[in-house]
């Protein structure tokens, strides 16, 4: 070993701080090498160390894993895996690209990055790959008190929102400098509790790629993750590479002293790395056959999800990333729910066939750090797997967004025929639903529209839907 060097723990998984300096580990079945990059700034082209794991001394079970003892928080970090490429094999190992830990707690690298770059198999692409950073002890943090709302469903009010486009416009009232950003949704809590709201459900702050998108458009939404532990860095109004972590504390805290819960809405049905054709950037560059459902010629990705490829949710390391990335935004950032995005995805097999007892889901319902929280599902996902009303079979934890709601309460409203009794049915809690010995009212998340299609002013306004570019 060489100085400075120790061969560190496979737990827990990702950059942690110990006594002894930053323990690295990251999981891969199927590389047969590994290197730990280290870079000086966030954009360095190069690394100024790359450290070579071996097999005997830095991998235990399926987990590679590292101790550096000179390196601090803010230390910008990346791996290589190297093992065969071979698709018709369900294996996509490219030793030339550099690959961000799927544990990343920050993501930096966006002034240079190139999609395109990561999508040429053989191609170096070093100086426009994305890197992680090394975070800060989470109890640096100074919580002043926070605690856990814990506000009952019968009195809950969700209002789901954009970070971005809820404070981007000069008519939101927001600084400059804050539009677009946490801390300028923390200048918008006076509104949001004149409406009377009782939770916030952000659409995804995860760090996604904004390049995931046709050619001359941006990924608005964020539903194109590539980092489950990372705040989206784009939201963050500061400079440091570290200041997103903490000023989505600051939200969260200053969310909880008005009384208003914050539920993040997560994608954990698909990456931002698509399809065949798509970039290797973390997962399918360190065990392609782990992270994500594969058809039958293993070539191919299942694309249950709508967006180029699955995650394999039930798999064990894959669901093991799932629970902990849970644990910690409960744990370290404080947010009180989840909506789960396509969460039918989650109820699929390795095959892709759907099982009552869906392990991951089970985990989840069943998890002492999560029993506080609120767990929303998605109830159905996009190759026609539709869950409302048996999402879970047995579940007293996991509420769904009630589509028929939806549907009924927009035909009630524009005259449709025959409507009356339905819209009664919906307004006593949808019992044709929910009427069962381990089901209650408040499984129902009842809503009229969401970030899909029409606000409701416009739903209200037009007959036909017309795509504006």
């Amino acid at each position: 070993m060489l100085p400075n060097i120790l061969p560190g723990q496979p737990f827990p998984i990702g950059a942690t701080f110990t006594p002894n300096g930053v323990n690295f580990s990251v999981f891969s079945k199927s590389c047969t090498g590994l290197e730990l990059l280290l870079f000086d700034e966030p954009n360095s082209p190069q690394p100024s160390r790359v450290i070579q794991l071996h097999k005997k001394h830095n991998k235990t079970f399926y987990y590679w894993h590292i101790l550096v003892s000179d390196i601090a928080a803010g230390q910008v970090y990346a791996y290589r895996a190297d093992g065969l490429y071979a698709p018709d094999q369900g294996l996509r190992f490219d030793s030339s690209k550099v690959l961000l830990d799927p544990y990343a707690r920050a993501v930096v690298g966006w002034d240079n990055y190139s999609r395109e770059a990561a999508s040429c198999f053989g191609k170096d692409n070093c100086a426009q790959a994305l890197r992680a950073v090394v975070a800060d002890d989470p109890k640096t943090y100074d919580w002043e008190g926070d605690l856990p709302l814990r506000i009952p469903y019968a009195t809950t009010v969700i209002y789901e929102l954009h970070i971005d486009g809820f404070t981007r416009h000069p008519s939101s009232g927001v600084s400059p400098e804050k539009r677009g950003k946490y801390a300028g949704l923390i200048e918008k809590i006076p509104y949001l509790q004149e409406l009377g709201i009782t939770a916030v459900e952000l659409l995804p702050i995860h760090q996604f790629d904004p390049n995931d998108a046709r050619p001359s458009h941006k990924n608005y939404w964020g539903y194109s993750t590539i980092g489950f532990f990372a705040p989206h860095s784009d939201y963050s109004s500061r400079s440091d590479r570290l200041d997103p972590i903490n000023e989505f504390r600051d939200l969260v805290k200053a969310l909880h002293r008005a009384g208003i819960e914050v539920i993040l809405d997560v994608v954990f049905n698909h990456t931002a790395e698509g399809g065949e054709d798509g970039p290797t950037l973390s997962f399918k560059g360190l065990d392609n056959q782990a992270y994500y459902l594969l058809e039958p010629n293993q070539a191919e990705y299942s694309n249950y999800s709508g967006c180029g490829n699955t995650l394999k949710a039930n798999h064990p390391m894959v669901m093991r990333m799932i629970l902990d990335s849970l644990y910690y935004w409960v744990a370290e950032m404080h947010v009180d729910g989840f909506r789960f995005d396509l969460a039918s995805v989650l109820s699929r097999s390795k095959l892709g066939q759907p099982f009552a007892d869906s392990p991951v889901l089970w985990a989840i319902e069943t998890d002492p750090v999560l029993a506080g929280t609120k767990v929303i599902a998605e109830a159905w996902d996009a190759s026609g797997l539709y869950q409302v009303g048996k999402f879970v079979e047995g579940s007293d934890r996991f509420a769904e967004w009630n589509g028929p709601y939806r549907d009924d309460v927009r035909c009630f409203v524009k005259s449709d025929r025959g409507m009356v009794s339905r819209l009664a049915a919906r307004i006593m809690g949808s019992p044709d639903i929910y009427l069962r010995p381990d089901y209650e009212p408040n499984h129902s998340i009842n809503f009229i529209t969401c970030h899909d299609g029409f606000t409701l002013n416009d739903l209200v306004s037009y007959n036909y839907k017309y795509e504006w570019h």
